[in-house]
């Protein structure tokens, strides 16, 4: 498979909709890659709370019909990143009221929406995004022709046990769009190739570049492969980040070294 990586910045001063005809674009010179991977509030900048309820979007909006297109006139898999998503309201509350996510859209090379994936894992410590958001509450795997994605987002890379269930489901390739602070690039490649070894998993990390309201953001997309190595690292900048793996390798490397199967812990079985 070959996948490619779009670091993107959000830069200040250029519209939500100047941005998302630029991306769309970039998208679509990625024909022949297998997968596109943007990175997590591409929008408006994972740091930018208080665009969230400005620019929310309905799964049916704006940025759902881009990228649809744009996955269609590639021919690719599209794992969109994320938008701040407005849901819907509850009943006898104005449409504008409902809830805040931090959503992910995966679409296939037909332009069909295939995967929602609404974060679990809110970051803020009580404000930012853990205020503003509200949580997901399901675990999203995309079946691809040749592998099965499971995805996460940003702040979940945090949270191995969300992995583990993501391979429980049979996840091989886990997909990790993220806007990760500079201050703790090193926890960012840490702790994906963190979660490749312990789930003998591809792990395809897509981060910002730039700075998003203030906060520079860390780059440094990662792709790194079952047996925890780096296939393809970027630089702090925008770059597209292409890559080539071959997802037999997971099978492969589950097989010679059998970890998974020595599990206890977190396992289905009776108490005592």
């Amino acid at each position: 498979m070959r996948a490619s990586l779009l670091q993107v910045a959000v830069n200040e001063g250029e519209s939500v909709e100047s941005r998302r005809r630029g991306v769309a674009a970039l998208v679509r010179e990625q024909a022949g890659a297998d997968l596109v991977v943007l990175p997590e509030l591409w929008t408006t900048g994972a740091f930018a709370y208080e665009d969230f309820a400005r620019e929310a979007e309905t799964l049916d909006g704006p940025t759902r019909e881009a990228m649809a297109a744009a996955a269609r006139d590639a021919g690719v898999w599209l794992h969109a990143g994320s938008v701040p998503e407005r849901g819907a309201a509850d009943g006898g509350s104005p449409a504008g009221d409902g809830p805040l996510y931090n959503t992910s859209l995966v679409f296939s090379p037909a332009g069909d929406l295939a995967a929602v994936y609404r974060k679990i894992h809110r970051f803020g410590f009580d404000q930012g995004e853990a205020v503003l958001m509200s949580a997901g509450d399901a675990l999203v795997t995309v079946e691809l022709p040749h592998t099965t994605l499971g995805v996460a987002t940003c702040y979940d890379l945090r949270f191995p046990e969300l992995f583990r269930g993501l391979v429980d489901a049979g996840a091989e390739t886990l997909v990790v769009p993220a806007g990760w602070p500079d201050r703790r690039r090193s926890h960012w490649t840490l702790l994906a190739r963190a979660r490749a070894v312990e789930n003998q998993a591809f792990v395809l990390a897509c981060g910002t570049a730039g700075t998003h309201a203030g906060v520079p953001q860390a780059g440094h997309s990662i792709v790194v492969d079952p047996w925890g190595e780096v296939l393809a690292e970027a630089g702090p900048g925008e770059q597209v980040l292409t890559v080539d793996f071959d997802p037999a390798e997971v099978a492969k490397t589950r097989d010679r070294f059998p970890a998974l199967k020595d599990r206890v812990l977190g396992l289905d079985r009776p108490h005592h």
